[in-house]
């Protein structure tokens, strides 16, 4: 046999592979080499060391070529990627991971949803998402890493029970403390007395009193309070990010792309045809963010009818953008009209009624020679739960003209008369407005009502009149977590979605795929972290064609009247 040990392989690295982690804050470069490893196999376990290894080095925020990189070396002398192993080693002399000064993190720690006086920029959040990530790394480094240890990465079920428990120890530990700070508080504060108000002011305050009940009588009842936002702990994403770097391990060690890898996690006797989400595009951003007075659309989306690849499909939404964009500037006086981009990678159009941005996009469509609801149709993102002035008891649709739940009910209906190319609103109320929930669905018929931001199998998902969620895989949801969630969810509609500081990592894509859902959210066209997935999706398409296992996807979305209705039974059971 040859000896190796003494030759420089200088041909390019094939087939390299980036583990990378959802929170931005460690990732792994998995590369792989020709040179067979060296050494008694039968004293290690390769598998366990393989993601062992990619939870317990990362690469700093530096140039590529800085980056810290693990080799690995099959047993079999084959390259990462190629042919079926079954062991896979990594070995690395990096050390753990140190916070330093200048370290760039990725935003994807995601805090509970709110209002509209929310600013997800602001110095406080900045702080609380640096507190999470390093508390992840924290955690990955002194906690997970150990516990471990020893086990398989084909274990996916094992270990985000794992994962999970020890995510709910810290999470019961810090509520307790919370407890304990604020009995401390109350009992350190004096209680003071209170004041005897004098005879005229009190009657003056019952008559005002009076006066106000009666006005709220006649007009419309108080709106149900917000529910107090799902607790984030701290250093959660550190959960998620593990779980799918665990899945990623189980991939490479099976010598599987990720998407067939989670596929058979699902459905382990699965050989059939797989079928492709269909992408949600979005165009247009006119939320509360945009320089008019409309805040109700946050995204404007495509959606692609039947009979198109992801690619053709993506080729006609570039076309579509070209042609808004030279629209918007041959109307501008003043140079080019739009020269902004959302952080969803959508141009940001400021507008002041609903209507402009959907004519817009119809005479886009126009123009380019088809009619909208014949290639593709549209889907409002209307983040319903960032609207609400409290204080008026009404959302803040359009700056100076704010609607109560019903008149928004009537808002809805109206636009969806008037643009029947579109099929779908995301979150047009918050989850409290029940009422307006059901009653929109029935007086919509055939327009989806999707609900975002659903990670866990906790009754989050029985919104009346809903048809579709979104599932996102941050915090502490595990992959494992995601695949009871669509098992839960099957024959419902259901939206893999991405978070805000998104990474420029594909695996979301595979995740969508794996899992089976009918529809991907992954934002516009600009970024390269939207770019990243969305060509991520296009490979995964063509292969499955090569290999005749591509599905039709177009074919089950959208649903029949009669499958709509089993869906929405089945989203509410």
């Amino acid at each position: 046999m040859e000896d190796t040990t003494e030759k420089k392989d200088t041909r390019p690295r094939q087939n390299t592979s980036r583990v990378s982690v959802l929170a931005g804050c460690a990732s792994v470069g998995c590369q792989a080499s020709a040179e067979p490893r060296r050494g008694a196999r039968e004293e290690r376990r390769p598998g366990a060391e393989a993601f062992r290894a990619m939870l317990s080095h990362y690469s700093h925020a530096q140039p590529a070529a800085a980056a810290r990189r693990l080799t690995v070396t099959r047993p079999d002398g084959q390259q990462g990627g190629s042919g079926r192993a079954k062991r896979v080693d990594i070995n690395s002399a990096t050390p753990p991971f140190q916070p330093r000064r200048g370290l760039q993190v990725s935003e994807s720690h995601t805090e509970p949803r709110g209002g509209a006086g929310q600013n997800p920029g602001s110095a406080n959040g900045n702080d609380r998402r640096k507190e999470a990530v390093m508390t992840a790394v924290r955690w990955i480094n002194d906690s997970l890493c150990p516990m471990l240890k020893g086990f398989e990465p084909g274990d996916q079920t094992g270990v985000d029970k794992l994962l999970s428990d020890f995510y709910l120890a810290h999470f019961l530990e810090d509520q307790e403390r919370q407890a304990r700070e604020k009995d401390n508080q109350q009992s350190s504060e004096p209680v003071p007395e209170p004041a005897t108000p004098p005879k005229s002011s009190l009657m003056l305050s019952k008559n005002c009193e009076r006066a106000q009940s009666r006005k709220k009588n006649s007009t419309e009842k108080p709106i149900p309070p917000a529910e107090p936002p799902v607790p984030v702990l701290p250093g959660s994403v550190a959960v998620g990010t593990v779980s799918l770097a665990v899945a990623k391990a189980g991939a490479e060690i099976g010598g599987v792309p990720l998407y067939h890898h989670i596929t058979t996690l699902k459905r382990p006797q699965f050989s059939g045809e797989i079928h492709m989400p269909l992408p949600m595009v979005t165009v247009l951003s006119c939320g509360r963010l945009s320089p008019g007075k409309l805040n109700l659309m946050e995204e404007v989306m495509v959606l692609p009818k039947a009979g198109q690849t992801i690619k053709q499909f993506l080729a006609t939404v570039l076309e579509l953008q070209r042609e808004i964009t030279g629209i918007m500037n041959a109307a501008s006086k003043t140079g080019p009209a739009l020269n902004a981009v959302s952080d969803s990678g959508a141009l940001v159009i400021g507008y002041d009624r609903p209507e402009q941005p959907l004519d817009l996009i119809s005479e886009a469509s126009h123009n380019l020679g088809f009619v909208l609801g014949d290639v593709m149709s549209l889907a409002i993102n209307c983040a319903g739960h960032e609207l609400m002035d409290y204080q008026k008891g009404k959302y803040d649709a359009i700056t100076g003209s704010p609607k109560s739940p019903n008149e928004l009910v009537e808002l809805y209906e109206s636009l969806t008369s008037k643009y029947p190319a579109v099929i779908a609103l995301i979150d047009p109320f918050r989850k409290e407005d029940q009422e307006q929930w059901e009653r929109l669905s029935s007086v919509l018929g055939n327009t989806y009502l999707l609900s975002e931001a659903v990670s866990k199998t906790s009754g989050s998902h029985t919104l009346p009149g809903t048809r579709g969620f979104i599932l996102q895989q941050t915090n502490e949801v595990t992959v494992t977590d995601l695949i009871h969630l669509t098992r839960q969810l099957e024959g419902a509609v259901t939206v893999v979605g991405t978070t805000n500081g998104e990474p420029c990592d594909d695996s979301l894509s595979d995740l969508a795929v794996g899992l089976g859902v009918t529809l991907v959210k992954l934002g516009g066209l600009y970024h390269g972290e939207r770019l990243t997935k969305y060509n991520r999706l296009i490979s995964i398409e063509e292969e499955l064609a090569q290999q005749g296992r591509l599905g039709s996807g177009n074919a089950r979305f959208p649903l029949s009247a009669g499958e709509q209705e089993e869906a929405s039974s089945t989203a509410h059971s």
